[in-house]
């Protein structure tokens, strides 16, 4: 059976214990190559299902991969620690160069970025949200990209800011009712990356889900360029804040670009509470869809 198959794989791994850790050992993908229709009948990945060690997936995007520890539903791509990708023959994931927006054209939208910010940066981060700028034609997916550039463009002033400015704030940003409360200390949760992930349940859940513990070591966004991009794409991807709609589903739903401004920041900027910080994102996003070469579409504004 593949799974006692691939189990006895990971002894070695696990026996060898820090070894592992600083990727002296061979991973168990590069020990076995099963046939694909031993991986055809692997189960879905689902986000916080409990998982052994030899257990095998499919993601989201098709791509499969084997638990090289027990884990409580971390992120297969993004998780390495805890999986490893195998190869089926004649199973391939889909390539993930194929962003519709150019590297040329990421520079020309932020001449003055951050070196810490980077192309590669973000295309490597989008390996784990398979659906972000792939979803529907050609207009929409540059939609999306545009309005999310945008959105993490005002949030960072060009991708120039990798932590929030004025520290008088970090103190605000701890919520001890929650049950798990502040172990990194009480002003550590301050925004920080392209959408200035703040907030200590934030923390708590997008590294649950990322399968980074975020919470007791929320510098690791400051620290790592592909931790901060993830960050934000999993806001986009999977949190809807105050609005109705994550900004994906608000960009390939038809609901507009200002549904993306109300799931960030809707309790402080929309419905006339901050008319300049929306214009502005909304003179980011026309600004990109133009050097994208597509329409704005409707609803600019909340």
């Amino acid at each position: 059976m593949l799974r006692e198959r691939l189990r006895a794989l990971l002894v070695g791994v696990v026996a060898a214990g820090s070894l592992a850790t600083v990727g002296l050992l061979p991973t168990p993908a590069a020990a076995a190559h099963p046939r694909a229709d031993e991986c055809a009948p692997a189960p879905n990945w689902t986000s916080g299902s409990s998982y052994r060690a030899g257990d095998v997936v499919r993601y989201t995007d098709g791509s499969f991969h084997l638990a090289k520890r027990d884990n409580p539903g971390y992120n297969p791509v993004v998780s390495t620690r805890h999986w490893s990708t195998l190869s089926c023959d004649d199973t391939a994931a889909p390539a993930h160069d194929d962003f519709v927006v150019s590297e040329a054209q990421f520079d020309e939208m932020f001449p003055k970025r951050n070196p810490f910010y980077t192309y590669e940066g973000l295309t490597d981060a989008m390996k784990a949200f398979p659906k972000f700028a792939r979803t529907g034609n050609d207009t929409m997916r540059k939609q999306e990209a545009a309005a999310f550039l945008a959105n993490i463009s005002h949030e960072t002033a060009g991708l120039y800011y990798i932590k929030e400015v004025n520290e008088d704030n970090y103190p605000h940003y701890c919520d001890r009712e929650r049950p798990y409360g502040c172990p990194a200390g009480q002003d550590a949760y301050y925004g920080r990356g392209p959408i200035q992930l703040s907030w200590n349940f934030n923390y708590k859940t997008a590294g649950d889900w990322l399968g980074i513990d975020l919470l007791n070591d929320p510098w690791k966004v400051e620290r790592d360029p592909a931790v901060a991009m993830m960050t934000a794409l999993w806001y986009w991807n999977t949190q809807n804040g105050p609005g109705p709609l994550t900004g994906h589903d608000a960009m390939v739903s038809g609901a507009g670009f200002g549904q993306t401004i109300r799931s960030i920041n809707g309790l402080l900027e929309c419905d006339g509470g901050n008319p300049h910080q929306v214009e502005n994102r909304v003179r980011l996003y026309k600004e990109y869809t133009e050097i994208l070469g597509v329409p704005t579409g409707p609803n600019l504004s909340c």
